[in-house]
């Protein structure tokens, strides 16, 4: 069993930067593939950045959402079980409450495509990010 928790979330500027860590405890992130999916009043739930597992792949794969290529950056530190989301350039329409999601036996593609919650499946609880002025 995994439990993830997110932090860095809050309030920043039009044009800042966040960092947003999902902290993974109870096993070993080898294995899985991490996704950053967020959740905005409205809107669907999209997958915004995703990370390959580290045991299938010789290099790590990542996927971007098109919104946000060139502005965030997806991270995985295996020696402290963390993966990061460095968000920059952010802009309003980045409002949302953010998931780490980890999910065994996919593609990064394949993940982030389908950001619905599905068996096999660990999400943590969430954390809101606000980009207002």
């Amino acid at each position: 069993q995994l439990q993830l928790v997110e932090s860095g979330g809050g309030l920043v500027q039009p044009g800042g930067s966040l960092r947003l860590s999902c902290a993974v405890s109870g096993s070993t992130l080898g294995a899985y593939a991490v996704g950053w999916f967020r959740l905005a009043p409205g809107k669907e739930r999209e997958g915004v950045s995703c990370i390959s597992s580290r045991d299938v792949n010789t290099y790590e794969n990542t996927y971007y959402e098109d919104s946000v290529k060139g502005r965030f950056t997806i991270a995985r530190d295996n020696a402290s079980n963390t993966v990061h989301l460095q968000m920059g350039s952010v802009k309003p329409e980045d409002t949302a409450t953010y998931y780490c999601v980890a999910r065994p036996g996919t593609t990064v593609e394949a993940m982030c495509s389908n950001p619905r919650m599905k068996p096999g499946d660990y999400w943590g609880l969430g954390t809101q990010v606000t980009v207002s002025s």
